[in-house]
């Protein structure tokens, strides 16, 4: 069954003014791996995830951006500066961004599927210490949702009964590159972004994190 997949991060000695540079610091290293160097929403939530937004920004980074207002506010450094400018320590400021990942598409009976690169939605959110009581301590100062883990996990490969070897193996390709990426972007903010802390986590609590994480370690 598909599960919500998250990253959590902790830093030392961490200031809640410190969020913004933090957020960018994070947003970047996301880019760096996904190619995608524009933030694609920005959302205020006040004390918990249950209460209306209080600021909400949803910017245009398609063909059409070059001729938007929003390219330039869509630039990490103004959408966050933009989100942030009162810091309150109730609230969550999320920022949503896009990667491509493989997915698998149905073919016709008795085809082989077909796997292409589909854009997806990664949610980068701080925390300040009075959001959801508190809920830091568990979520991390910063937490990364990247959805459903479908993409990453080898039971949501679906194979013909009669698939051949190079079907099978194509699919393997399509999920080790998936988790390669994963890979690069959690080792990045690693190396970057002076955490003290990092939990790789499902929603349900399955040990599917841990065996995400053994299948990361066999590809490095």
């Amino acid at each position: 069954m598909a599960d919500q997949l998250y990253l959590s991060l902790w830093f030392p000695n961490f200031r809640f003014n410190a969020l913004p540079g933090t957020m960018v610091t994070v947003l970047r290293q996301f880019a760096a791996i996904s190619g995608e160097k524009r933030v694609a929403a920005a959302t205020v939530y006040p004390i918990s995830f249950a209460e209306a937004p209080t600021y909400q920004r949803i910017f245009v980074n398609d063909e059409r951006a070059a001729e938007s207002r929003d390219t330039e506010a869509a630039i990490i450094e103004n959408a966050v500066a933009e989100a942030t400018e009162q810091l309150h320590e109730d609230m969550a400021y999320e920022f949503e961004m896009r990667w491509k990942l493989w997915q698998q598409e149905p073919a016709g009976a008795g085809l082989d599927p077909l796997w292409k690169l589909v854009p997806a939605t990664v949610r980068i959110l701080g925390f300040g210490p009075e959001f959801d009581e508190a809920s830091f301590d568990q979520n991390g100062h910063i937490r990364v949702d990247f959805g459903l883990d479908t993409p990453w996990v080898q039971d949501a490969i679906e194979l013909p009964e009669d698939a051949d070897a190079e079907a099978a193996e194509l699919a393997q390709q399509r999920l080790q590159q998936n988790v390669e990426k994963l890979l690069a972007f959690t080792l990045s903010v690693e190396k970057h972004c002076g955490i003290s802390g990092r939990l790789l986590w499902t929603e349900s609590g399955e040990p599917l994190a841990e065996k995400l994480i053994a299948q990361l370690q066999r590809l490095t």
